[in-house]
């Protein structure tokens, strides 16, 4: 089977975007013009509109680029392990994991922002944070229900899953909250085995 050749729009549409993603992480949203990103690809303001209408519109595009690498990371992960106990302590380790790799790029993002920037960029925060709890969700779901028909995690009503789903997306949220408070990354692994077991033994056969 051949290898598909991009086309020159897709070409154009990769630098777009990683020259766009590199001035966010330097300059921060609302600093970076449709003028920088044109410069950092050598091609005039006039020519980015053909592929996004908007500065918005490349920085959903970027956004939406740097939430599939994660989960991408995660699912590889999970389906290098073996054994429920081990494929949720993947889940949990690689996105705390990414999202440290990707630190540097999201801390940048509301810099130099007024009130006004700032509430609209929350907004959108809110719609990607959704977007991936969703993927994480159905990535967590999988592994629940594998688990169970493999006879290694009990059966459970759908309610009590999508329940226990919440908490351990929540806790994970909580602990990369602290962590990043704490600033001491090595706590990291320490604290994804004890949520695992925790984790283990309520659900457990």
């Amino acid at each position: 089977m051949s290898a598909i050749i991009p086309s020159k729009e897709d070409l154009v549409q990769q630098q777009i975007l990683e020259a766009a993603k590199r001035l966010f992480q330097v300059y921060g949203l609302a600093k970076v013009t449709m003028d920088d990103v044109a410069k950092a690809i050598g091609k005039s303001r006039s020519s980015l509109y053909y592929y996004y209408k908007s500065k918005d519109e490349i920085f959903d595009a970027v956004l939406k680029i740097e939430i599939r690498e994660m989960l991408a990371v995660m699912n590889r992960a999970v389906d290098e392990a073996t054994g429920v106990e081990q494929k949720f302590r993947a889940f949990f380790l690689s996105k705390l994991e990414v999202l440290q790799e990707k630190k540097a790029f999201f801390k940048m993002l509301d810099v130099g922002m007024d009130a006004d920037a700032l509430s609209e960029f929350q907004k959108t925060k809110i719609v990607h944070h959704n977007l991936i709890i969703g993927l994480e969700s159905t990535l967590l779901e999988r592994l629940l229900t594998d688990g169970i028909n493999d006879g290694e995690l009990r059966k459970m009503p759908a309610l009590e899953l999508e329940h226990l789903i919440f908490v351990l997306l929540s806790s994970l949220r909580g602990l990369k909250r602290e962590l990043d408070l704490d600033g001491n990354q090595d706590k990291m692994i320490p604290a994804v085995d004890i949520l695992t077991k925790m984790a283990m033994r309520g659900i457990r056969n």
